[in-house]
């Protein structure tokens, strides 16, 4: 049984960090696509980074400069720095894998991905 697990997200003021975390257990992490998403209240998801198994990461371009997204293969952990934050980052962050190791960008549709975790809340005031 594949599990996604989130963490660290959180309520912070603007110009902010949080760092997201996502644990990933009943397979063999290292050679899948890795993603993180977030959807905002009465948006659709959308994808924000993600990073195939060479490390080569893409972003979203609202995100670029500010968000890293990064794999700990040994740990099975995925992991997505969040600095510089503003209140349109606000809203509910997932990972997802899939292990489909081609065409691993921040621009693929969920349908991409086979697993889910449950979410982490990341709220920005202003």
């Amino acid at each position: 049984q594949v599990q996604l697990v989130e963490s660290g997200g959180g309520s912070v003021q603007a110009g902010g960090s949080l760092r997201l975390s996502c644990v990933v257990s009943g397979y063999t992490y290292s050679s899948y696509c890795m993603g993180w998403f977030r959807q905002a209240p009465g948006k659709e998801r959308e994808g924000v980074a993600s990073v195939p198994s060479d490390g080569s990461a893409t972003y979203v371009d609202s995100v670029k400069g500010r968000f890293t997204i990064s794999r700990v293969n040994t740990k099975n952990t995925l992991y997505l720095q969040m600095d510089s934050l503003k209140p349109e980052d606000t809203g509910m962050y997932y990972c997802a894998a899939d292990p489909d190791p081609d065409d691993c960008f921040s621009g693929s549709p969920e349908s991409r991905y086979t697993w889910w975790g449950q979410g982490t809340q990341v709220t920005v005031s202003s």
